[in-house]
């Protein structure tokens, strides 16, 4: 079993470019299936997730070129194949496959997505999108199929705002006859980045980034170049470990304003964060004061940084809150801090974390990707060596981690 060891009390020092966002790659990659020609997208992360979808392609039929962090996608003469297993079980967002495939085929057949373990994440309002547009959806042998004569735009209302619900419907509607408008739609960066592309392909999308969208279909829709927005979660990770070890980092190729609602967060708790133009400079003072957050959709506090940021808190003075609102089981990283000295405690959706409480360095597990942020981060602050097994899960968000951090003046090393 592949460990990652960090030897901890080392500042960081200099500056670290943010890669390609993976939240928007997840479904830019299966997008490029709308298309019957050749979709290039730059900016793309080193990630496992994307690995794991270029195999998915490949079996689909669709010609797969890379270059660096560039992929050509030609779907030309994509078979529809069923996919009741294998790759679809190990990443959460190949539930994106079900909108694409049905876009481009009228029907599709995916097995249940996998990935991280975060409680019930139901795909309800997905169905629910499909269903507007004119599909049959039968659930059978723990895999979804979607069949329909042909997809007619419809007026799709989502009960809770969902990202992936949002793309999802995006990505049938494309190709759907007439228009199809989806209310109390998700907000983020990534909604804009997956409506870009579309229009880039020919569908007329207006709305992105408001809570409705508005999408006319077009029968066949061609090939393009696009290039992915950065990564804000791995952005603002690299904020708050360079805050965590009082050090200085420029944290480069950044959208500031996809940064605001972590740049708020740690500018309360005494955090020093100067603005560029595409970059942001993270100065950690030594003494912070402790903070109540709640994550909420964009643009709210993002649930995928609680984790990293309650490592940071047990740094803070006083007693911080931390609520997730978006997943009631994201934290499980909470245990493996306790073991290394954090005093935090759960009750229901929240976390209370006593702060001032040195970390000692211990054999930790990551349970999921951001819990494998939150571990890295604490190692790094800890006194002596940590020892965090579970690292596949960090390596599916993740790009050149260690690469990244050495260059910062980290000490870690892989077993």
């Amino acid at each position: 079993m592949e460990k990652l060891m960090i030897k901890g009390g080392r500042p960081l020092h200099g500056e670290v470019q943010i890669s390609g966002a993976k939240n928007s790659a997840v479904a830019l990659i299966p997008a490029t299936l709308l298309a019957e020609a050749r979709t290039m997208i730059e900016n793309l992360p080193a990630i496992r997730d994307v690995e794991i979808y270029e195999e998915i392609l490949r079996d689909l039929g669709a010609e797969v070129e890379k270059n660096g962090d560039r992929i050509t996608v030609d779907a030309t003469h994509l078979t529809n194949l069923p996919m009741p297993n294998g790759n679809v079980k190990k990443l959460r967002a190949s539930y994106y496959l079900m909108g694409a495939l049905l876009g481009r085929f009228g029907e599709a057949s995916i097995g249940l997505p996998g990935g991280c373990n975060l409680g019930p994440r139901p795909i309800d309002q997905h169905i629910k999108g499909f269903e507007a547009l004119g599909a049959q959806v039968t659930h059978r042998d723990g895999a979804i199929h979607l069949s329909a004569r042909r997809l007619k735009g419809a007026r799709i209302y989502l009960d809770v705002v969902s990202v992936g619900a949002t793309i999802n419907i995006m990505l049938a509607a494309a190709r759907a006859e007439g228009l199809t408008v989806i209310e109390n739609a998700a907000k983020e960066p990534e909604i804009i980045d997956v409506a870009t592309l579309l229009a880039a392909m020919g569908a007329q999308i207006k709305g992105a980034g408001t809570d409705v969208i508005r999408i006319r279909g077009k029968r066949n829709l061609s090939g393009c170049r696009h290039s992915i927005i950065p990564d804000r979660i791995e952005a603002g990770t690299y904020m708050i470990a360079a805050a965590a070890t009082d050090g200085e980092v420029t944290v480069s190729n950044v959208i500031p304003k996809h940064m605001e609602p972590v740049t708020a967060k740690l500018r309360e708790m005494g955090i020093t964060v100067d603005e560029s133009d595409e970059a942001l400079r993270v100065r950690g003072e030594g003494h912070y004061k402790g903070i109540d957050v709640k994550t909420l959709p964009y643009p709210g506090f993002p649930t995928d940084l609680q984790q990293p940021l309650t490592t940071l808190l047990t740094r803070a003075e006083g007693t911080s809150l931390v609520t997730d609102n978006i997943y009631a089981s994201r934290f499980r990283h909470v245990d493996e801090l306790c073991r290394m000295g954090a005093n935090v405690r759960v009750e229901g959706r929240t976390a209370m974390i006593e702060g001032r409480t040195p970390l000692q360095g211990a054999a930790v597990r990551a349970a999921d990707l951001r819990a494998g942020a939150a571990l890295v981060v604490a190692g790094l602050i800890a006194q002596d060596v940590t020892e965090i097994t579970g690292v596949d899960h960090i390596d599916r968000g993740y790009e050149k981690l260690e690469e990244k951090l050495k260059m910062l003046g980290a000490e870690l090393w892989r077993e």
